[in-house]
């Protein structure tokens, strides 16, 4: 269950102990855990995300009392909470790192710089907008079923984005990751995504799981090539832009009697 905890506690604020690697010489960093134990962490990435879904859920409970658009909000803060926002942190310095600079070197520079710019201002502020008005428009019916997929689907992305990526950095939060990450966290964590889609949608859950990976192949493909790899910036960036292609996915599939 280490494994699972290691995930626990970097995807979600929840009180879990500390899970650090070993350093360089062999030394324990923190409680003894191999670097290979946060790639096998990696399988158990879309089950936090199964977690988070529920808990951002709640507010749903509050809907025969208070607006959707009320609802809405709980939701997209609650979302932001669980997480500690590291992820909209991290979309936030994807949009200014790469949009503020066409030089590999120079991206990875800006993301790394703890101010804020212009882009990411408008690329953080445009998604939660998105995320609001999408929610604000979905047939209650079907929000908790679209919150679940979400959050764990967006979470199956992260692992994705590590299996088939390379650090673009020398060192960095996200380096034992990607470095350990293997085609065994990545198959165990898609059947677990699968079947998830399948026994909340049935068939049309095989649909909008294809019509999510879509965007989010192309946007990793893109990072890629614009800095020759990934980051813990991107991941999250990834996440993020994920979670909100599940929720558009599922209001136009919703419209069609989801």
């Amino acid at each position: 269950m280490r494994d699972f905890f290691a995930a626990l506690q970097f995807l979600t604020i929840l009180p879990v102990s500390p899970v650090r690697p070993r350093g360089a010489n062999g030394v324990k960093i923190g409680p003894d855990i191999e670097g290979k134990a946060f790639g096998r962490s990696l399988a158990w990435f879309p089950f936090v995300g199964l977690m988070i879904g529920l808990t951002i859920s709640l507010p749903v409970l509050l809907s025969d009392i208070l607006p959707q658009a009320v609802i809405a909000a709980l939701i997209v803060a609650a979302s932001i909470v669980i997480t500690g926002g590291i992820h909209l942190d991290g979309f936030a310095d994807t949009c200014d790192g790469l949009y503020g600079s066409s030089s590999r070197e120079r991206a990875l520079e800006i993301m790394r710089d703890s101010r804020i710019g212009t882009m990411a201002t408008v690329g953080v502020a445009m998604l939660l907008i998105l995320k609001f008005s999408i929610l604000a428009s979905m047939p209650r019916e079907i929000i908790v079923k679209s919150l679940i997929l979400m959050a764990a689907f967006a979470r199956w992305s992260q692992v994705l984005a590590c299996v088939v990526s390379k650090y673009a950095r020398g060192e960095g939060k996200a380096k034992h990751f990607i470095e350990y990450a293997s085609k065994r966290e990545l198959l165990v964590s898609s059947l677990f995504i699968l079947t998830l889609f399948i026994f909340l949608l049935g068939v049309k859950g095989i649909a909008l799981f294809a019509l999510s990976a879509l965007p989010a192949f192309v946007m990793i493909n893109y990072i890629k090539i614009r800095i020759g790899g990934m980051t813990g910036d991107t991941i999250g960036a990834v996440s993020e832009a994920s979670e909100a292609a599940v929720l558009l996915f599922c209001l136009g599939l919703g419209r069609f009697g989801l």
